[in-house]
Parts: structure tokens; C-alpha cells; sequence
């Protein structure tokens, strides 16, 4: 999987090269670049931002610019994800589909975000007759003061899906949000007692059928709990 995320502050993701992502980009399953806005602009300060038409406060960022920047990196058979509050919700289903995408490529807005032209154009059927897909996305119910939290968060949710990038596979049957939408059930290590507080009686059976038993009925309560 190819991944390139665009934004004026190229250092917010240095952490992707850490860990199993950090791996896998080393081991060439994940190939992740990350590209300055900045380097797109045509005037000496280079301006990425103006003040919105019919006015408002804040400011709105250059579809001139963001063009240039997107065609650098477009690809045949992409989706192209604008991180905005508009946008719909991230959840486990679509880290799921986007797994499957062979290039992503991540739109970074700030400020009051991205001028509409640009999903706009890039929504156009040009673009669809090549397989390319642009979806407004957002994390959360909250606002962020840019796209580049979001960005890493759906990185690192989707790309562990990929086969190959997590340590152990089986993790991935037995994770939070899992097909029947329940949370995971509570976890346990050494030592017994901590505290004064003790590992649940039945993890230390060694009945397989109650452990799982009691796990599911963990991962409903829990889900339940939160539901409220």
C-alpha cells in the first residue's frame, strides 16, 4: 500500500516510523511520504490561506495550491481523503475497506479548512473514470486544529490491517470493535495480586469454555456501559 499525506507541517508525522509501521515501511509492504504544502506555492511567502469570500472569520486554504500539490501525487485507482469535521465518520468498517485500497493519499486542512472547489474538481467523472474516490472524512464529533491528528489516527487503524503488518495476526480476531461491534473484554497479566487487587477467578481455570464465556459477557457489558 502506497500512502501520501499532504500538509504544512510535515514533522507531525514522525511517529509512523515507529514501530510495526516503522517496520513494515523497512520490510516494503507500507510505503508512506509526506509532502509540504508550502513547496506548491508561486509567491515568495509562500501563502497557502485567504480570507474567506462573503466573509467570516478565520481563513481558507488555497485551491490553487492544494491542486498543485494533488496532482503531484494522484495515481490511477486512488482515494483521495479530505480530513474534515463535515466529513463522515471513521469507524472499523471503513478502516476495513481502506485496507484494501492500493494508494490513499490524505488532504491535511487547517484553519477553516480546504475551499470546496477541490473536492469539487477532483470529484469530477475525469477522475472517477479513473478509479479515483474522494471522500470527506472526520474522526469525531470535536474539532482539531488540523487534519494531521486525524490523518495519523486512520494511518494507523487502516494499515494494521494490512496482512503482514501486525506482529501476530490472531490479534486482530480478538481486538476492540470486532464484527459484532462489542468493545474488548478487560485484560489481565502477572502478578495474581496487585494492590489488593486480584485476577478474575476464571482466567485462572483453565476452562477454555468458561474463560470465553466470561469474556463475552465482559465485551457486552462493556459495550453496553458506554452505550449509555
Amino acid at each position: 500500500m502506497k500512502i501520501d499525506a499532504i500538509t504544512i507541517f510535515p514533522e507531525y508525522f514522525a511517529p509512523l516510523q515507529l514501530s510495526l509501521l516503522g517496520k513494515a515501511q523497512e520490510s516494503g509492504l507500507l510505503s508512506i511520504n509526506v509532502h509540504d504544502l508550502r513547496a506548491h506555492t508561486t509567491d515568495v511567502h509562500h501563502t497557502v490561506d485567504d480570507a474567506p469570500y462573503g466573509g467570516g472569520a478565520g481563513m481558507v486554504m488555497l485551491a490553487d495550491v492544494w491542486g498543485n500539490a494533488i496532482d503531484g501525487v494522484l495515481h490511477d485507482d486512488a482515494d483521495l481523503i479530505i480530513l474534515t469535521p463535515a466529513g463522515r465518520r471513521f469507524d472499523q468498517q471503513m478502516a476495513e475497506e481502506l485496507s484494501h485500497a492500493k494508494r490513499l493519499i490524505f488532504a491535511c486542512g487547517r484553519y477553516e479548512g480546504i475551499d470546496d472547489r477541490v473536492r469539487e474538481h477532483y470529484s469530477q467523472t475525469q477522475y472517477a473514470d479513473r478509479n479515483i474516490r474522494v471522500r470527506e472524512v472526520s474522526i469525531g464529533d470535536y474539532v482539531l486544529g488540523g487534519g494531521e491528528v486525524a490523518a495519523m489516527v486512520m494511518i494507523e487503524s487502516i494499515t494494521r490491517l494490512v496482512p503482514g503488518v501486525l506482529g501476530n495476526p490472531l490479534s486482530l480476531a480478538e481486538e476492540s470493535h470486532n464484527e459484532e461491534g462489542y468493545l474488548e473484554y478487560p485484560n489481565f497479566t502477572r502478578p495474581k495480586e496487585w494492590r489488593g487487587l486480584e485476577v478474575p477467578d476464571v482466567l485462572l481455570s483453565g476452562n477454555h469454555g468458561a474463560i470465553a464465556t466470561w469474556r463475552s459477557s465482559q465485551a457486552r457489558e462493556r459495550k453496553d456501559t458506554n452505550s449509555n
